[in-house]
């Protein structure tokens, strides 16, 4: 028996269900890029919003590539459930905040009549580093823009010109990736791109938009097939859209919108006036330490996050990077506690109830060293410390990108290898970091650094 509408009753009475008519509710969001992260965060947001009284902020989803989601929860009527696993057990809740995925190659104006329908008011992103189409220095890449269809701008861009056209108001765009200051990011990025084909919409964008900075926090590995069938023993029943993830959860944003928005504060998010020490510490210190896990335990022969955590030598390299050298890099809001957030992190990597794996985290490193690691050793040099764990994880990657035979999942990887083929170990560091490297911002490493880098590098390969 498959999980759906018709199935729903009979699932066990602990798992949790949402107490609002699906049915009844119109799609007031529509979500670009929904894979697990979005299922076990932002739809469970706004289910939780919904189930305490809230009408008409139903998910249409749009899978920009693949239609893998799409047919794990099309024949589910929307439905899936969330497993948060920890040491005490597991806990399953129903989740039915998702109304229609649409999967964009196969139906661009379909995605076009629900990004442009009067219901909707919110578009939210998880689209990952690479969907920006950004090039290292944080501009839009025009070049891939002009060759590519079926990005975030172009969908956007028709979107708000049949707004415009039909006299509707403007969007809320929310990006919920781990960029830094996501929504200049997008802002920026779309405004360049609508100043390139319709300027006038470029004009009418910065009047009728809205795009905040929010920051997300929860980590949700890739189902396995064994997660899967644990679930179906759990529910009775099959869920091929089941998630699995952490009891933890954290969702700050910022207060700025175009229109009505989700009272996502019942779920736990917190709207606040800047988002950026909240942002800052989780891209320099989870997602920071996250990274050198993923490169640093591959390379020592592990295969997930609670494995390598679980390593003594990579466990000191971990502790430092995240007390002493990320949390050292920032400006934290009055009241936030860096080091009882450093101890909880310690705690959610060693879950050994959530196998999230290395390879997994490992993707597309290219497009996230910059925020993650190169502007925190930027703020650090500039305020005299040297950071010998962070400089180790960065000579992981290092390695990681050569390839050695093995496929580096990263848009930047054949022309990684071109350059490790032109510089070698001798001249890698420059080739990359120097004055005319790949990455000639924000960070310059000075002598010692390359002297640290260097020593990493014959020591991990």
């Amino acid at each position: 028996m498959r999980l759906s509408a018709v199935t729903v009753d009979r699932l066990p009475s602990a798992v949790v269900r949402p107490d609002y008519d699906r049915a009844a509710q119109r799609a007031g969001i529509v979500h670009l890029g929904i894979g697990a992260f979005h299922r076990a965060h932002q739809a469970v947001y706004t289910d939780a919003a919904m189930t305490g009284g809230d009408r008409d902020w139903a998910i249409t989803g749009v899978s920009l590539r693949s239609p893998v989601v799409r047919d794990a929860i099309g024949p589910q009527d929307g439905l899936y459930t969330v497993t948060e696993r920890s040491a005490d057990g597991a806990r399953s809740s129903l989740i039915g905040a998702v109304r229609d995925v649409i999967v964009a190659p196969e139906a661009p104006d379909a995605v076009a009549r629900a990004l442009a329908s009067p219901d909707t008011r919110i578009v939210t992103l998880t689209v990952t580093e690479k969907g920006y189409h950004r090039l290292p220095d944080g501009a839009l890449d025009v070049a891939v823009m002009e060759r590519a269809e079926g990005t975030i701008y172009h969908h956007l861009a028709r979107a708000l010109a049949d707004r415009r056209a039909a006299g509707l108001p403007g969007l809320t765009l929310l990006s919920c990736d781990n960029l830094a200051d996501n929504g200049g990011a997008l802002s920026a990025a779309l405004t360049n791109w609508l100043n390139r084909i319709d300027p006038a919409l470029a004009v009418w964008f910065a009047a009728e938009c809205k795009c905040p900075a929010s920051m997300v926090d929860r980590i949700v590995p890739a189902p396995s097939p064994n997660d899967l069938a644990d679930i179906a023993q759990i529910l009775n029943m099959q869920d091929t859209g089941a998630v699995v993830t952490e009891p933890f959860r954290q969702w700050v944003i910022e207060d700025r919108f175009a229109g009505p928005r989700p009272r996502w504060e019942l779920g736990g998010a917190a709207f606040v006036a800047d988002v950026a020490p909240y942002e800052a510490a989780k891209l320099r210190m989870l997602n920071g330490a996250h990274s050198a896990l993923a490169y640093l335990g591959l390379l020592a022969g592990h295969a997930h996050v609670h494995e390598a955590i679980a390593d003594p030598a990579i466990r000191t390299v971990i502790e430092q990077l995240i007390r002493d050298e990320a949390a050292a890099s920032l400006d934290p809001a009055p009241g936030q506690g860096l080091s009882a957030y450093a101890a909880a992190l310690l705690a959610r990597f060693a879950n050994p109830a959530l196998p999230h794996r290395l390879a997994q985290i490992a993707t597309d490193g290219s497009q996230k060293i910059v925020q993650r690691w190169l502007e925190p050793l930027a703020v650090n040099q500039a305020r005299g410390r040297t950071c010998p764990a962070t400089l180790r994880a960065l000579a992981a990657w290092i390695v990681h990108v050569r390839g050695d035979g093995e496929p580096v999942a990263d848009p930047m990887a054949n022309k990684l290898a071109v350059i490790w083929a032109g510089a070698g170990r001798e001249g890698i560091i420059d080739a990359l970091f120097g004055q005319h490297g790949l990455y000639a911002a924000p960070w310059h490493p000075n002598d010692e650094d390359k002297s640290i880098l260097t020593r990493a590098l014959h020591a991990l390969g």
